[in-house]
Order: C-alpha cells, then sequence, then structure tokens
C-alpha cells in the first residue's frame, strides 16, 4: 500500500502542467519542455481561423515565450513565408549559425529581428533560429496581403 501511495504522488509530481491547462509537455527522453503555441487570426468574431505550433526548448524561444502573448501583423515575404516584426530581439545563445526551414516550420530571423513561418520548404539561411513546427492550421497560412493574428500559450481549453 505505502509503495502505490508513493508511487502515485511520484506521477502527480511530475503532471503540474497537466493539472493547470498549461500546455507544456516535458519529454523526458531529451530532457527539455516544449510548449504549445496558438496563433489566431483577428477576422472578427464570425470566423477566427487558429493555428497550433509546438516550440522547442531552447534560449530563443524561451525569449519568445516571455513575450506572449503578442498582436502582430503577418505578411508575406518571398511567397514562401509569413513574416512579423517582433517587439525587440530575441537571444541566439547556443544556437547553430543557420537552418534549412520546411514546410510548417516556425524561426527566428536573428539579422532582422523577426519571426519567419514557412509555408513552404525554403533552402538553408544563415541566421535562421528553428522555434518550433505547426501541428494544426498549416492551411490558413495561404493568404495574401497582411492578417493581424494573436499568439499566446495554448491552454487546453484553446485547443482545436
Amino acid at each position: 500500500m505505502c509503495i502505490a501511495l508513493m508511487t502515485l504522488v511520484a506521477m502527480l509530481a511530475g503532471m503540474p502542467a497537466l493539472l493547470s491547462g498549461d500546455q507544456s509537455v516535458r519529454n523526458e527522453e531529451e530532457g527539455s519542455t516544449m510548449h504549445t503555441i496558438r496563433i489566431t487570426f483577428d477576422e472578427g468574431a464570425a470566423e477566427r481561423h487558429a493555428i497550433i505550433a509546438t516550440l522547442e526548448d531552447n534560449a530563443t524561444t524561451r525569449d519568445f515565450m516571455a513575450l506572449l502573448p503578442l498582436a502582430l501583423t503577418l505578411k508575406d515575404y518571398a511567397s514562401t513565408e509569413k513574416v512579423a516584426d517582433l517587439p525587440g530581439t530575441l537571444s541566439t545563445q547556443g544556437a547553430p549559425a543557420g537552418f534549412e526551414p520546411a514546410t510548417g516550420d516556425l524561426t527566428y530571423y536573428a539579422p532582422w529581428g523577426n519571426l519567419a513561418i514557412f509555408y513552404r520548404d525554403f533552402s538553408y539561411s544563415r541566421g535562421l533560429v528553428h522555434l518550433g513546427r505547426i501541428t494544426d492550421g498549416l492551411e490558413h497560412l495561404h493568404f495574401s496581403g497582411s492578417r493581424r493574428v494573436t499568439i499566446a500559450r495554448a491552454t487546453a481549453a484553446t485547443q482545436p
């Protein structure tokens, strides 16, 4: 009975994020925490599209998460990615020199200090830091012009 109780307590101690509704998940194999964000298009109450993404745990992502919630304007760049200016620079400590993005990657382009969300594959780019990947709603990036969005931490209540 004591062993069963201790096992239950240990299991519950490892689940505070699930109990709080925060969608941060601890990846035990890699020893890192992954965060989930929701990008909501501010198109009015009638139709609000959303994108869900899972972010890695690195210095750049932690700085990005500290800015949330954020209201940004996404605009097209090179018919490959949607970009938005961030309110400040993010740390690139420990980041590789560059990254080769694929469809669905969320990145930070350090030379310009902006967020870049790829809806098409692209070539290796120096200064590009991988933040995470879209897990749902990629189709909502296929728009022309610019769109206002709100980026926030996802909770169990905001999941699709």
